[in-house]
């Protein structure tokens, strides 16, 4: 990989969403890679080591909070959590198993930046 180009796993079962963050991060030379599943996602956060990592919650196989367990397992990469969940609950769940930060559904691209 080139020297300062920068990686974003996006992972996110709606290929809108994908598109939209896609749209709005991919700028400047930064790659994206797109995932729609859980497993998919861990295994290209594995084998990509992306500088950040956009998770939804609601994947069709496997929870958000239990990706990001996963990951805190064996990598410190920001994890955004994007969710149409907007329970104070769940996002205190979601910090306390790893995510970084939390956006939620609907979002502007200029939030997301």
């Amino acid at each position: 990989m080139p020297t300062g180009r920068k990686t974003i796993l996006v992972v996110d079962d709606e290929p809108q969403i994908r598109r939209v963050v896609k749209h709005a991060l991919g700028d400047d030379g930064t790659r994206v890679l797109e995932a729609a599943t859980a497993r998919e996602g861990l295994d290209l956060a594995a084998a990509e080591r992306p500088d950040l990592i956009v998770l939804d919650l609601g994947l069709p196989d496997g929870s958000g909070e239990e990706i990001c367990r996963q990951l805190r397992g064996w990598t410190q990469v920001p994890i955004l959590v994007l969710s149409a969940r907007h329970s104070d609950a769940e996002k205190v769940a979601l910090f306390d198993a790893g995510g970084d930060d939390y956006v939620t559904k609907p979002f502007s691209s200029a939030e997301l930046k």
